[in-house]
């Protein structure tokens, strides 16, 4: 059973390195889907500019016609603040227990996950695919990280993709992609300052941006 690929965001806006980082995990890991999660409100983090109507809208067109990659908007359904828990426990109960999924963060993220809520439970419900910038090796990031978390990698982290197939959750996969340091901050003041962020978002996203008129008069900052 081909595992089920999980990236959260607020995308705002969704870019090449949300989408690049997608596609490699689809590929790379032979995953069924990889579904792009738009956060509705954010618990650790400024609220979004654009709406989660227009957030939405943005990721639709960003992934139509590729087979390997959707939107599930649940979170942006759900009233409460956005928690990656919550969103995978609604997963599992939604495609039952033996689907492996596979929850895809950045290495920055993964170093911080004892501040995130019931950490621990995360690895019960979802692998945890680690994404990092070839030369990075995990060996760099103990000391950035506490001493549970850095004992769960050490029990739990494996190389091989095939993995995430023999069980439905609680292996941490170091997943090397390419680095692509684009940052929907930076590309928010570019739009704020009238200058294009062409070729960073893809063209459709781009003009969805300029007909809706967004980021340009909002404080990038």
């Amino acid at each position: 059973m081909k595992p089920i690929g999980i990236l959260g965001g607020t995308f705002d806006p969704v870019h090449v390195g949300h989408l690049r980082l997608a596609l490699e995990a689809w590929e790379a890991l032979a995953l069924e889907q990889v579904r792009l999660v738009p956060n509705a409100t954010p618990p650790h983090r400024a609220q979004p500019g654009a709406s989660a109507e227009q957030r939405l809208a943005m990721i639709r067109l960003a992934v139509a016609g590729h087979p390997g990659l959707a939107v599930d908007e649940r979170e942006l359904r759900r009233p409460a603040p956005s928690y990656t828990i919550d969103t995978l426990e609604s997963l599992r109960s939604e495609l039952g227990e033996e689907r492996p999924l596979c929850l895809i963060l950045g290495a920055d993220a993964f170093v911080l996950l004892e501040t995130w809520r019931r950490w621990q439970a995360l690895l019960r419900v979802a692998h945890l695919v680690v994404a990092h910038r070839p030369g990075f090796p995990s060996q760099t990031w103990v000391a950035r990280m506490g001493e549970l978390l850095a004992r769960e990698l050490r029990a739990r982290a494996t190389d091989d993709p095939a993995d995430l197939k023999r069980m439905p959750a609680g292996r941490i996969l170091l997943f090397p992609v390419t680095q692509l340091d684009v940052r929907a901050t930076e590309l928010r003041r570019l739009l704020a300052a009238g200058r294009s962020p062409r070729y960073l978002i893809p063209d459709c996203v781009l003009d969805y941006i300029e007909k809706h008129h967004l980021y340009r008069a909002m404080d990038a900052n």
